[in-house]
């Protein structure tokens, strides 16, 4: 239940004045619908009693009135019941999605980008009834309940205590089912996850799957997922509708007793035909408000799985802790390892893939970094960043410890750029800005100069307004030189470059050669080095094998002595790090 309180406390609570308008008019709306059973008693008796005609026109009037001032307060209320559900939604969305940005890498790995999306989107929109509605729904059911209970007693003690009674059975036979859905709504959302990841997989990498015949296995796997998500909804529905069976069931024995009480006191002239019928109306206004509790229990059940769901996300923490208060400086940043050793969390019985790692790189240099596949590269690259933190071992960066200094100034201060372009559906000057908009368009129009991308952009009809696509026309090097671009916006000290040279024809790589020439100045840099012509423009060599330093030293002097670097010459590049 705690889970739930906090839920409200942090979405709903803040919301006071909203929450009180539509208690007002729910409430508002209840008080009007009590008194319109007593006006259509009043008008029966009457015209059984032969009243005059003006008398009963007045009664009708009223009755009108009342109903038409009652579908105007019910219009506000599922007016404002919404605004508030989606108002609470969106802000819980907000929360979970940069709570899930801030995780770290291994969170990610584990998790599919669509099963992401189905808890930060689906599992979130089930939510917004329970924001909305259930603390009012219950809060309205239970003061119509009793003002219900209330008018009966006034009619007649025995009518009162005998629905009383019902009400009681009735609501302890609800409280007793609350929770029988909730594992299996949550199984169906699991499946509803799983089928959302591997659509999202699938659909990603249709450029492989359809040249290599896949589509048939595809489609597959997606019915045997849309299977299992038909088969886990069926149950929960099924299971849920026990609820709902059981309220109607019960529902009918109320309005038989109810029936059944007015026949007794009409035969005993103890009430009139109006009383009966305003006994039998106030019974069938009293499964209304038991109605609306057993469907908010009801969607509670669904929405309690998608509770869980939402807060195995948020009460997952990252093994990353910002808690550095030191900022980089803005300047060339030197860089050391001392002794690091790392297992990915999901591979500590395997080999790790740095091992006692030790190395120094003074600022302004440029270290090429060299090794097979799996040598342990890209790992080391994710540990400056702090994708990841050391198994044992310490980094260090301007000579402070890495995890000294606050995660945003270690991203403001170290770029990445790898083979691979993230564009967004969204104009080239937000391509390039990452969407800040503190950069002005002349900062913009320099570094795009400086790439060497000018021409290009000098055709664009609409300049900086050009709207990008992932799938646009783009080459991959008009792609990788857009990415020089936001390092240069970003002006970072140490820039880490996984050489993107290798798919590009050789005009294009001479350009971005001259492109990443202009990028390194000024600023420290470690190359996942693939070509000759890339190793020629550092100062340093890193040769590792097997998570360990196989070789170091200055390019020079590596080159010109019997060393492993200098074999790799020999040999060439190329085809020995493959």
């Amino acid at each position: 239940m705690n889970q739930y309180q906090d839920l409200l406390r942090s979405y709903v609570l803040p919301r006071w004045r909203t929450t009180s308008l539509l208690l007002f008019f729910l409430l508002f709306g209840t008080g009007l619908e009590l008194l319109n059973p007593f006006i259509i008693a009043r008008f029966i008796d009457a015209a059984l009693n032969g009243e005059s005609l003006r008398h009963l026109i007045t009664l009708a009037a009223l009755f009108l009135l009342l109903a038409t001032v009652i579908q105007f307060a019910s219009i506000a209320e599922t007016y404002i019941a919404s605004n508030l559900g989606l108002k609470a939604t969106n802000d819980l969305r907000a929360d979970l999605a940069h709570h899930c940005l801030s995780l770290d890498l291994s969170f990610h790995n584990s998790r599919s980008p669509g099963e992401l999306i189905e808890r930060v989107d689906g599992d979130v929109g089930k939510l917004s009834n329970f924001f909305s509605r259930f603390i009012v729904d219950l809060l309205g059911s239970g003061l119509l309940l009793i003002g219900v209970l209330i008018a009966l007693y006034t009619i007649d003690w025995r009518v009162g205590g005998a629905l009383t009674l019902f009400v009681l059975i009735t609501l302890v036979v609800i409280h007793s089912m609350r929770n029988i859905g909730v594992p299996f709504f949550r199984e169906a959302s699991e499946a509803r996850a799983k089928l959302f990841g591997f659509l999202e997989e699938r659909l990603s990498g249709s450029e492989d799957i359809r040249p290599n015949g896949g589509i048939p296995y595809v489609l597959l796997r997606f019915f045997e997922h849309s299977r299992l998500k038909f088969r886990k909804y069926m149950k929960a529905l099924l299971v849920g509708m026990a609820l709902f069976s059981s309220s109607m069931i019960l529902f009918a024995v109320g309005s038989a007793l109810a029936l059944g009480l007015g026949s007794y006191l009409y035969l005993k002239g103890l009430a009139s035909l109006g009383i009966v019928f305003m006994i039998f109306r106030y019974t069938e206004l009293l499964t209304r408000p038991i109605e609306i509790i057993g469907r908010q229990i009801q969607d509670l059940q669904e929405a309690g799985a998608s509770v869980l769901r939402v807060r195995e996300i948020i009460d997952t923490q990252t093994k990353v802790i910002d808690q550095g208060e030191l900022h980089l400086p803005a300047k060339a940043l030197g860089v050391a390892f001392d002794q690091v050793s790392f297992h990915y969390p999901d591979a500590k019985d395997q080999a790790p893939v740095l091992k006692d790692l030790s190395f120094t790189l003074e600022p302004g240099k440029k270290l090429g970094l060299l090794g097979r596949t799996g040598s342990g590269k890209t790992t080391l690259t994710r540990l400056l960043f702090r994708f990841y933190d050391p198994t044992e071992g310490s980094l260090y960066l301007n000579g402070s410890n890495l995890k000294s200094y606050r995660l945003d100034s270690v991203n403001s201060q170290v770029a990445l750029v790898t083979q691979e372009v993230q564009l967004f559906h969204a104009s080239l000057r937000n391509n390039l800005t990452l969407f800040k908009k503190s950069i002005a368009d002349e900062r913009l129009l320099e570094a795009i100069r400086k790439v060497g991308l000018w021409d290009w952009y000098s055709n664009l009809e609409n300049g900086l307004d050009t709207w990008l696509e992932p799938n646009s026309s783009l080459s991959a090097g008009q792609a990788q030189l857009l990415s020089f671009v936001r390092v240069f916006l970003k002006d970072p000290g140490l820039i880490i470059l996984d050489e993107a040279s290798s798919r590009l024809d050789p005009a294009t790589e001479q350009q971005l050669d001259t492109a990443i020439n202009t990028l390194l100045q000024g600023r420290t840099a470690i190359i996942i080095a693939h070509h000759l012509k890339t190793v020629e423009r550092v100062d340093e060599i890193l040769i590792l094998e097997n998570g360990q330093c196989l070789e170091k030293g200055k390019r020079e002097t590596l080159k010109h002595s019997d060393s492993h670097f200098s074999s790799l010459l020999k040999s060439g590049l190329d085809e020995a790090l493959v």
